[in-house]
């Protein structure tokens, strides 16, 4: 029989690792699933956390989706474009009453700032998306960062 001997000093990084995640963790882990989904133009991972009932998204400038099979008919559409830029989250916050959570984040895709609302369920021990919504940012809550520009006198 043969074991494992992991050294002291890793099993507080193992405990960590298996330790079960909070509410909120693992809805922002959920989250988090769905945009990687979008950087790697993959469906079956958009599939993955979509709800089977009651969804419905609403891209921006696009009416309102219903179902499970159009709303994913409508990521793969986009996520089959050559010329979709990234979507990638900001700023994200994470509501929870019970079984119910939401994240309202930004997402920048490309230079434009779309305003987000990712509604999850919890179904089975595990958090579903059932409802997107994203929209124009006009008025950023934050600024943007300002680049450092380079000293134009030495110091020596």
């Amino acid at each position: 029989m043969r074991f494992l001997v992991i050294p002291y000093c890793h099993r507080l990084e193992l405990s960590a690792f298996f330790a079960p995640m909070s509410d909120e963790a693992s809805l922002l882990a959920a989250n988090a699933a769905y945009y990687r989904a979008f950087v790697a133009a993959d469906p079956d991972g958009m599939a993955a956390i979509w709800g089977d009932e009651e969804i419905c998204c609403i891209h921006p400038g696009w009416p309102p989706i219903f179902g499970r099979e159009q709303v994913l008919a409508s990521f793969r559409e986009i996520l089959r474009n050559p010329m979709q830029d990234p979507v990638l989250r900001r700023s994200e916050r994470a509501l929870l009453c019970g079984s119910e959570g939401r994240i309202v984040c930004i997402e920048m895709v490309g230079q434009a700032a779309l305003v987000a609302t990712n509604s999850f369920r919890l179904v089975d021990g595990a958090w579903r998306l059932v409802h997107h919504q994203a929209s124009p940012l006009m008025v950023q809550s934050e600024p943007p960062p300002t680049p450092q520009a380079p000293p134009t006198h030495s110091l020596h």
